[in-house]
């Protein structure tokens, strides 16, 4: 669809949504004339709670007509009345009023609140359900809390929102996403719950603006999840965007700019301390310092040794000060008792704060469109209806590559060498060849420490990159209520997505030896994907005589969904094609010489039937039981493996209402215990998994012809077939309490929980007589347990002033209980340190999923006396047992014998550390007065460690370094942690995992700050109903002992081993930034 298309349609259907539903403050000609005809007044009031608090929002209604409005901040409202009007006068969680107007002209009322719907609501699988009976374990966020955070994607605006629920950044790249695991990690495949958006499951909430979110809700356990089966074994997420609300037609507007920076920076050594240290490794490894005149001019060379000149610190280059963000989002919603419709646009920009010299940004359009419609209503119930939900977004990135270590700009910049310059004299590119007197000595010939990064950035597909995504989901829904309480509804969506990359490598030359190029290269990748779906549910809520109360849900579902195309295509051509990387198209690519990749994968498709049904029963709302049954069939699956049974049952005491707790009514609000017990299903293993596959290439290669000796590619097999594959499984229990103190100020909440996963699936070792030494099996398990706390206080002093308090706490223990493959673990993470440093992260038994994994230290042998006595601890006196050998000196590393055996071998490799934290905490605090609004959030993390490695990088031969460089041994005393420097760091101490390279990783950050101010407060004649304008600060500041750039770390090196994380690689540090809005209501 051409852009010209895109608008004509989003035009279109703004248009329709609000012909239907109706502007309720425009009256027909006819009504006009008539009220115009009657004498009509102005009249203004006040509504207020029972606790005199102002009620915002609160709908004002003359009986009978579309003519009212909504209460301001102050709770005030002005309304133009025909005499005799009656005023209907509503809000969500009080009861309902009417008001005759008579004689009067000022109102002062006040709002009761309605037992039945102040107890809040809560979303649940295919429906709502009263918080009060509510069995499982679920947490609200609300909307407003979503978009005060000011945050790119709502994932932000969750972390720290609920206890058990550990959200981390990937990365602080514009457009990174984030990784997400509830009560733990529960399987080695991804983590991410399931997101149920606006009824449909499988959405993507990084596409979702947060300012079109109504709420989120957070289901934990296997009781409240189950209802969605086969697919929520690592929790559900479900959203719920804004729908119209009956009444005016409003228009909001929310508006943003703010800059970001980087707040934390490693210490690189300058020209001048490099040549030092430099000069100290050759003298460590015996030789003599460098004569830096044979390499560097003698007036910068002078320059350099006095400090005149620092050099070039690298990262400094890419560093993108007070980079820009900046969000817009426009909403307008309104309707008709019988038709209603919201609206939202919304435009996103976020600038890098690493890329500067290759554009580093993130942008987004999107565009929301939901509406409801009655068709024919009673006085007790809406018998039909019929509505939409229609989300569209458009995304793109450029910037530079970050990732493993093998391709990451910043891990490049940490350790390439200061003394080289970014230009030479004519303002070009320094290249290797400006060095003086290059590659007549082996150690300054060329490799990639002296070597030009930025403009390697710059020429190639490291910077020359740009990825688009596009989101369409729409939803359509029909529902009939024949009697009272008995409601059917069909529901019908479909999905569609795309996803672009582009990448241009231009004719450039940095050296003569390396990194040069007399071609163009252009390089894309293309994904079509799309789902559809269709789910019936039949709901009937009745009751039995002496309050015994039922809710019945029984319903079918189907979806599929598979990618149309994907394809890669690479073509090459001499010389520079383009001269700017925004004409880079394939259309324009001339004088190709040769296509050299075209690639792709067929459609991939994949169906689930599912066949599910709830009860819920509540005796007068005292006793709660609940009980759910759901059945899945998926593709994924072969015959006789494919469907899979998930039961949950629940219970739930209301012991605040028993009568011997009526003494306890003066102090205790509310007091409810919970316990569950459930399974959830994981099908997510990939289409097919369970069919051997065959690919054509070299390594198919076969002999024809008479002397056999013409070899022709062929067909060879790549995966052995298993049709016993089956799901993982999640089975948990869970008890938990419910309680709210002193007329609701003070609320505390409390679960724990003990979550098995099984039938994991990973590779398990076969006879080699089949051609292959494993293939996929279930043979895993995994055991999560943990305990939650929620404590908040609300209250207010006075009129004027209001405040609230919410603190959250989790801890969760993770263990690996079954690794069923003959040596009982699976290793991971190869080299991502360094190479030739190996598997770093173990799934084992007894340990925590992807824990740490090698040799302890204990020191560093300072002299010849203390090498001697730990070869005789360790060692039994022989220098052949040590991992060091005959080469054993001072400055080595004091491997520990952990199985004192008295040989240091791969035997004695054990736990360093745990990625993942023990405990987490979130702290949110709120405050208002007179106009003026206050909010702080904070997160904590502890427990945890992170493995990183651009240190080793930095620590290479020819590599710059850190000023931790200074903390390693350099004669005795001087270290007791670090190893001695030697030329490229080879050998034992430095390419063998060990716990030097870990770190405790402890933080809590300050995440968010924002003050707000009505200016309706001061400027009293405002035509607006909200001009709020506010400031906001994120990441202000974070406490940790950690020495990399960011403690958070949530990014797995390979995506294909997604349960290997908190390897720091050089990773891209989430910004501070600071920001001015403005939020418009009209």
């Amino acid at each position: 669809m051409n852009k010209h298309a895109k608008r004509t349609v989003l035009v279109a259907g703004t248009c329709l949504s609000v012909m239907v539903a109706g502007f309720p403050g425009t009256l027909s000609a006819s009504t006009g004339t008539m009220i115009a005809a009657q004498q009509t007044k102005s009249i203004s009031g006040t509504i207020v709670d029972s606790n005199g608090i102002p009620v915002i929002g609160a709908n004002v209604l003359v009986k009978g007509t579309t003519n009212g409005t909504i209460t301001d901040i102050d709770g005030n409202f002005t309304l133009t009345v025909p005499a005799g009007a009656i005023l209907q006068i509503s809000f969500i969680g009080y009861n309902s009023q009417e008001v005759t107007v008579g004689e009067q002209t000022s109102f002062n009322v006040v709002l009761k609140e309605d037992t039945e719907t102040l107890e809040e609501v809560v979303v649940v699988g295919y429906g709502v359900q009263k918080k009060k009976l509510v069995t499982g374990a679920t947490v609200e966020v609300k909307g407003d809390d979503v978009a005060k955070r000011n945050t790119i994607s709502a994932l932000g605006a969750l972390q720290n929102q609920s206890p058990g629920v550990n959200i981390q950044a990937t990365s602080g790249k514009p457009g990174d996403g984030y990784k997400i695991s509830i009560r733990g990690a529960g399987t080695n495949s991804s983590t991410n719950p399931l997101y149920i958006i606006d009824g449909v499951a499988g959405g993507d909430i990084n596409a979702l603006n947060p300012a079109d979110i109504e709420r989120i809700d957070v289901l934990k356990d296997a009781a409240s999840c189950a209802i969605y089966g086969a697919r929520a074994a690592n929790g559900v997420i479900m959203v719920t965007t804004k729908q119209g609300k009956a009444g005016k037609v409003t228009v909001t507007y929310d508006a943003n700019v703010g800059w970001q920076n980087v707040y934390k920076k490693p210490d690189l050594l300058n020209a001048k301390e490099y040549m030092a240290v430099q000069d100290q490794v050759a003298y460590n490894n015996g030789g003599n310092p460098y004569d830096w005149s044979k390499y560097i001019d003698a007036d910068l060379l002078a320059d350099y040794q006095s400090g005149a000149n620092e050099g070039t610190n690298w990262l400094d280059q890419i560093i993108n000060d007070n980079a820009i963000t900046t969000s817009h989002a426009l909403n307008i919603s309104g309707g008709s008792e019988l038709s209603k419709f919201s609206t939202g646009f919304g435009y996103q920009y976020q600038d890098g704060v690493i890329g500067n010299i290759a554009k580093s940004d993130y942008r987004r359009f999107t565009f929301r469109l939901n509406s409801e419609h009655i068709i024919y209503k009673t006085d007790d119930r809406d018998v039909i209806k019929f509505g939409q939900n229609l989300y569209y977004q458009h995304a793109q990135t450029q910037g530079i590559q970050i990732g493993n270590q093998y391709s990451n700009a910043i891990s490049t910049m940490l350790r390439a060498n200061p003394c080289v310059p970014v230009y030479n004299a004519n303002g070009d590119y320094f290249m290797y060849d400006d060095l003086k007197n290059s590659g007549t000595d082996g150690w300054f010939a060329y490799n990639s420490y002296t070597s030009n990064p930025v403009a390697e950035i710059v020429n190639t597909q490291s910077g020359n990159n740009k990825s688009k995504n596009f989101n369409l989901n729409a939803v359509a829904y029909f529902e009939v209520q024949p009697i009272k309480n008995l409601t059917y509804r069909s529901q019908a969506y479909y999905k569609q997505y795309s996803s672009l990359w582009k990448g241009y490598t231009g004719e450039y030359k940095i050296n003569d030896q390396g990194n040069a190029a007399d071609q163009s290269t252009l390089s894309e990748n293309m994904t079509i994907g799309w789902n559809w779906g269709v789910t019936n549910t039949l709901n009937y809520k009745f009751d039995l005589p002496k309050e015994h109360h039922f809710d019945v849900l029984v319903g079918t579902e189907y979806s599929r969904e598979g990618n149309n195309m994907a394809e890669t295509l690479e073509a090459i051509a001499k010389g520079n094609v383009f001269t700017d990387f925004s004409h880079a198209y394939f259309d324009n690519f001339t004088g190709r010489t040769g296509l050299a990749t075209v690639g792709g994968y067929p459609v991939d498709d994949h169906s689930i039937l599912s066949y599910f049904g709830r009860v819920n029963y509540d005796y007068k709302e005292r006793y709660m039981f609940t009980a759910i049954m759901r059945g899945d069939g998926s593709s994924n699956f072969a015959d006789g493996h494919r469907w899979g049974y998930f039961p949950s049952f629940s219970a739930g005491w209301v012991i605040s209402n028993e009568q011997f707790m009526q003494s306890t009514t003066n102090w205790l609000d509310f007091l409810k215990l919970r316990a569950s017990w459930g399974q959830n299903g994981n099908e997510n293993i990939g289409a097919f998994r369970y069919l051997a596959t065959y690919s054509f290439g070299d390594l198919g290669q076969y002999p024809f012809g008479s002397d056999k000796n013409s070899a022709t590619q062929g067909g060879y097999p790549t995966r052995l077939s298993n049709n016993d594959l089956t799901w993982e499984t999640s089975e948990q229990t869970n008890i938990g309490v419910d309680t709210r103190f002193l007329g609701g100020k003070l609320s505390f909440t409390f679960d724990w929980y003990s979550k098995k996963t099984k039938d994991l699936l990973i590779n398990v070792p076969v006879s080699s007589i089949n051609g292959f030494t494993t293939k996929a099996a279930n043979a895993g398990s995994i055991e999560n347990k943990g305990i939650e706390i929620s404590l908040g206080w609300n209250d207010s002093v006075g009129d004027d002033f209001t405040y609230g308090a919410n603190f959250n706490l989790s801890h969760n223990k993770n263990e690996v209980i079954e690794v069923n493959n003959g040596s009982g673990y699976v290793e991971g993470g190869n080299d991502n340190l360094s190479q030739n440093t190996g598997f770093m992260a173990r799934m084992k038994e007894g340990h925590p999923i992807g824990y740490f994994y090698g040799y302890k230290t204990d020191g560093v042998m300072q002299n010849m006396d203390d090498v001697q006595a730990y070869l005789n601890q360790n060692c039994g006196g022989n220098v052949a047992n040590s991992l060091q050998g005959t080469s054993i000196k001072p400055g080595d590393l004091k491997f520990v014998d952990v199985n004192g055996d008295g040989v240091i071998n791969s035997d004695d490799k054990t736990d360093l550390g745990n990625p993942h934290p023990d405990i987490t905490m979130g702290l949110n605090l709120n405050a208002a007065y007179k106009g003026f609004d206050l909010s702080i959030s904070a997160y904590g993390a502890f427990g945890q460690q992170v493995a990183r490695s651009y240190r080793k990088f930095t620590d290479g031969q020819y590599e710059n370094y850190t000023t931790e460089v200074y903390d390693y041994w350099h004669g005795e005393g001087t270290s007791d942690r670090y190893p001695l420097l030697t030329p490229g760091n080879a050998g034992p101490n430095w390419q063998n995992i060990s716990d030097i390279y870990v770190e405790d990783a402890d933080y809590v950050r300050l995440q968010n700050l924002t003050i707000g101010y009505d200016v309706k407060r001061v400027w009293k004649t405002c035509p607006l109903q909200q001009l709020r304008v506010y400031f906001t600060a994120q990441n202000l500041f974070t406490i940790t002992g950690y020495k990399g750039m960011d403690p958070e770390n949530g990014m797995a090196l390979n995506s294909n081993e997604p349960w290997v994380t908190g390897v720091d690689v050089g990773n891209y540090p989430q910004p501070r930034t600071y920001m001015f809005g403005v939020n418009v209501k009209f």
